[in-house]
């Protein structure tokens, strides 16, 4: 996970071949249907990558291209940075840095104007990231007059892009820069939730928080400094009611007022259905003041919109006629989006901090629930010491294990890891182990098990969740075990002191239905060390970055094999967690040992 504040990279898979342009317009009236149509869907989402990901889409359908990225301008590098890119390596993208005087996409940041090149062997200014292309197209992204980036498409064929490509890529361009600046600051306000800053012509910082009331009583005494208005009031949208709730109000008539107001009532209601500021100079002559401030001669109300959806209404009230100038209807226009994304993370926060205690419910429900299910201690099994020990990533786990008691009087093993980490894994975990029970005596063999219970988890798909799984069954009487394996890393088998490989294979359960998975049987003798191992064991790094991996498994194993199985799981532990050096556990990690008797 990037650290808060980071724009990293993102970077789909490239296609072989472009897909061809699948739309071209006919008239101007077509071209402004799609520009409306961009404008809307760039201004539907806070979210950057999915904005980023929409205008790939979006540019996608009326321009070809082989390769692409948008590149944002970062202030502190003081160049362009890929922020999302479609075919290129990721090695270069990930820290690569352009300064606007270079490559065809600096040199279309410095001007701000789109650069079209038909061969770029020929373009000196090209930086060449791939041998095979030819032609590149790079247009850049103003935004308030200030630059936010460049669109980049680049082609393996010569003059792949025309004037036409250009100009329809340049509109995109002229739609989505506010989206993306406006993704870009709710993205460093909501991972930070920290200091809201409220920026005016003036250059005056207002400092916010994420308390609401203290938010607006902040900003309400900081604009007074420079609009020297005799009541303040910031109405917020209640649309079950259809009103406008105050929710704060600010007055220097030593009167109080907590009115609340239609939706189509007075100046706020025309500035909510007009979306734009409306300024009155003499509101005795204006039908539509609402009188709640009778010493009010001049008002202006201000809509507080926030990704295209209107949050509330900023109104400002003067004793003095014609007080509110152009230069205060612009300031606080200005003012207004920034406004409204700092009430809206306010509320946000309130919503998340109630989640959150929800959430901490709900995770004690589900590590008692996760408790109920996993065994704490394994079964004892005939002719076998078990030895079992689990440490979450979270405080609840998405590995699973358990041991089911067949008719037969053999005994089936579970052991698996869920998609994911915390309480939904565990959730889906406990769907798997209850479904494994009710599954596991009615199947004669571990290749059934399996394939029964894909065919259910697969009728009870929850969104991309999956999970791999391992089934063996022990047979005491014969000394072995059959296995079948869906995504699970295969056990390690030592004997005397050598490792004993084997293979089974199988895709993870929940993904695909009418699957069959193969099984094989596994002969162990007295002393065998049979080692079962949770992805997060192999994958864990130390501090310099170094995975784990499983050759250090089988140098233990061939060291410590004669030990019992609780000995064996001690000994693994202990060196294990040498390596770790005390790094962060970021997957869950389990250790199940059978040692044949």
């Amino acid at each position: 996970m990037p650290r808060p504040g980071v724009e990293t990279p993102y970077n789909e898979k490239s296609v072989s071949s472009p897909p061809p342009s699948t739309t071209r317009f006919r008239d101007r009236a077509e071209v402004l249907d799609f520009l409306l149509e961009v404008s809307e869907v760039a201004s539907s989402t806070l979210d950057l990558d999915e904005l980023l990901r929409t205008i790939a889409t979006i540019v996608r359908r009326v321009v070809p291209y082989e390769l692409f990225s948008i590149l944002l301008y970062s202030e502190k590098k003081r160049g362009l940075r890929v922020r999302f890119a479609i075919g290129h390596p990721h090695r270069i993208t990930q820290e690569l840095v352009i300064p606007l005087d270079q490559g065809l996409t600096g040199w279309a940041a410095s001007t701000r104007q789109p650069v079209m090149v038909g061969d770029v062997r020929a373009d000196p200014r090209y930086l060449p990231t791939l041998d095979a292309v030819r032609s590149e197209l790079a247009v850049p992204m103003v935004a308030r007059g200030r630059l936010v980036g460049v669109i980049d498409l680049q082609s393996t064929r010569l003059n792949a892009f025309t004037q036409e490509d250009a100009d329809l890529v340049r509109l995109i361009a002229s739609r989505v820069a506010v989206a993306i600046d406006n993704a870009r600051l709710y993205r460093k306000i909501l991972r930070h939730n920290q200091t809201l800053r409220i920026l005016t012509d003036l250059a005056h910082t207002i400092s916010s928080t994420l308390d609401l009331d203290d938010l607006l009583n902040r900003v309400a005494h900081t604009l007074r400094r420079l609009i020297q208005y005799d009541a303040f009031t910031l109405y917020l949208i209640d649309e079950a009611n259809r009103l406008l709730r105050s929710c704060y109000t600010l007055r220097f008539d030593n009167q109080t007022s907590s009115d609340h107001i239609p939706l189509d009532y007075g100046a706020c209601g025309a500035a909510l259905a007009s979306r734009r500021p409306v300024r009155v100079e003499d509101v005795r002559s204006d039908p539509r003041y609402a009188s709640s401030f009778p010493a009010c001669r001049s008002e202006i109300a201000v809509p507080l919109i926030a990704s295209d959806r209107v949050l509330g209404v900023l109104n400002l009230q003067s004793q003095r006629l014609a007080y509110f100038s152009e230069n205060h209807e612009q300031l606080l226009w200005l003012t207004a989006p920034l406004l409204a994304n700092a009430v809206e993370n306010a509320r946000l926060y309130e919503e998340v901090t109630s989640r959150q205690r929800r959430l901490e419910e709900n995770l004690k429900a589900a590590r008692d629930l996760q408790s109920a299910l996993l065994l704490r201690e394994p079964p004892p099994l005939p002719g076998l010491q078990v030895s079992v020990r689990a440490r979450p990533a979270q405080e609840i786990s998405g590995d699973l294990y358990d041991f089911f008691e067949h008719p037969s009087g053999n005994v089936m093993i579970a052991f698996g890891d869920v998609s994911g980490k915390g309480a939904a894994a565990a959730l889906y975990g406990a769907l798997v182990s209850g479904l494994l029970r009710i599954l596991a005596p009615r199947q004669d063999s571990p290749a059934q098990l399996m394939r029964s219970l894909n065919t259910a988890l697969a009728e009870r798909k929850v969104g991309t969740t999956y999970v791999t799984l391992l089934i063996m069954c022990w047979y005491p009487e014969r000394r072995m075990f059959t296995l079948a394996n869906a995504g699970v890393f295969p056990p390690i088998v030592c004997r005397k002191g050598q490792i004993v490989k084997h293979r089974v294979e199988g895709i993870p359960l929940g993904l695909l239905d009418d699957r069959h998975y193969d099984q094989i049987t596994l002969a162990v003798e007295p002393g065998d060390v049979i080692f079962l191992y949770s992805d997060g064991i192999l994958e864990q790094r130390d501090p310099q970055g170094q995975e784990y991996g499983r050759a250090k498994i089988y140098r233990l194993l061939e060291r410590v094999w004669d030990l019992s199985a609780d000995q064996i799981v001690e000994a693994f532990f202990e060196e294990f967690d040498r390596f770790r050096q005390g790094a962060e556990i970021v997957d869950d990690q389990t250790v199940i040992v059978f040692k044949v008797q």
